[in-house]
């Protein structure tokens, strides 16, 4: 049995790990939710969450995981029965038709690969073909963490458009929100569903659900069942900075902490620059090891995590398993389909260069131990990428002269 002494590496795509300065803010005195100084927490954090989704509209918060967001999402919007077109791009692409399905909607379920986003073409000719309109939504997972590709919601929203179709559009943003460019408002986008466990680096336990004036609108028809999730019951006290339940309060003081680190002192841009700029990196270690991305095409590379495919014949279970009891390092595992076939790198969050060769070196060291085929160089491979393009400096502290 190995003994480990230092950190645990904690590389899967999320839970992310959690900075010490947003566990201090955590470890506060519960104080009274009903209070003057609950309000003004709770409007910072709505207010901040606002310019993380890049929105001028509400945004709602539960103690909830993401799954709850994707919930509140169908239910506030969506009657029994209505059609909804979704995209099979990975394993929480399927969970969220799932979860529509046991809510008594009808998924329009588009079959793919797992190795592409989605097809913005198949949704305009789908669009176009539904004459009656009776699809009342388009359901988008982003980044999808089982795959590590991102689809171009940009792209999506113009497709809806040019078929001039009245759908709703849906997103899901639990693995992208505050690791790759989002754009709430901008893109059309009329529910945004997140959750804190990942860019917004807090551990799990709040989920979020951006919302524009026609989602609002669609509300206020919707008769699918909703109480704990209902925006209108949330959006009243909220107003005030207040909850009409008991929220989450001490994971509230570690959302205030983060979103200070994320917008007040790095800057969002430099956020979404420093995760690119690892990605590139970890994608330059998997070529030059000989091992194949999941991700086949690059538009759609994700920011947040890198899936990698196993040689045939190997059982990425098995490597991870050898990386974890060799090296204390956790990798993410292939989900269903994916199950024994991939492996996952997460890098995103609380990250910077040191944790990345940290990290690339533990599964260099672990292709070695589990007697995977690889080349050597993986590791040299995004050292020298990361030093010719070395991190640039924070806009937000360098206009503070620090």
């Amino acid at each position: 049995m190995v003994l480990h002494t230092g950190r645990h590496f904690l590389q899967i795509p999320g839970p992310t790990n959690v900075p010490d300065r947003v566990l201090r803010a955590i470890d506060h005195p519960t104080i009274d939710h009903r209070g003057p100084e609950f309000a003004d927490l709770g409007r910072a954090v709505l207010a901040g969450m606002q310019r993380v989704f890049r929105t001028e509209g509400p945004v709602v918060i539960y103690p909830a995981s993401g799954t709850g967001a994707w919930e509140a999402a169908l239910v506030n919007t969506l009657s029994p029965g209505d059609k909804v077109l979704m995209f099979e791009t990975g394993h929480f692409a399927s969970l969220w038709r799932k979860l529509a399905e046991r809510l008594g909607l009808d998924p329009v379920f588009v079959p793919g690969d797992w190795r592409r986003g989605v097809d913005p073409a198949a949704i305009e000719a789908r669009l176009r073909a539904d004459a009656g309109q009776e699809i009342k939504a388009v359901c988008v997972v982003h980044n999808e963490t089982s795959t590590g590709v991102t689809s171009r919601v940009p792209e999506v929203r113009k497709a809806i458009d040019a078929a001039g179709h009245p759908a709703l559009l849906l997103v899901d943003t639990i693995s992208s929100l505050g690791s790759i460019d989002y754009r709430h408002d901008a893109w059309g986008v009329d529910v945004t569903v997140a959750g804190s466990q990942k860019g917004l680096m807090l551990p799990p336990g709040l989920s979020f659900n951006a919302i524009s004036a026609k989602a609002l609108e669609a509300s206020k028809t919707a008769r699918l069942p909703r109480s704990y999730w209902a925006w209108d019951e949330m959006l009243g006290p909220n107003a005030t900075g207040f909850f009409p339940y008991t929220p989450a309060t001490n994971l509230l003081f570690g959302l205030r902490e983060a979103l200070t680190m994320l917008l007040e002192e790095e800057g969002l841009e430099a956020v979404f620059a420093r995760h690119a700029r690892h990605a590139e990196a970890t994608r330059r270690a998997v070529r030059a090891w000989g091992l194949e991305l999941l991700c086949q095409e690059p538009r759609e590379y994700s920011a947040a995590l890198t899936a990698v495919v196993m040689p045939e014949g190997q059982d990425a279970d098995a490597f991870r398993k050898t990386v974890l009891e060799r090296f204390d390092m956790s990798l993410g595992a292939g989900l269903s389909k994916l199950a024994g076939r991939v492996f996952r790198i997460g890098h995103l969050g609380a990250f910077n260069d040191l944790t990345l060769m940290g990290t690339l070196a533990g599964v260099e060291m672990g292709l070695v131990a589990a007697g995977v085929p690889h080349r050597a160089g993986g590791v040299q491979a995004a050292l020298d990428h990361l030093a010719a393009e070395p991190q640039a400096d924070s806009p937000k502290l360098a206009a503070a002269g620090e």
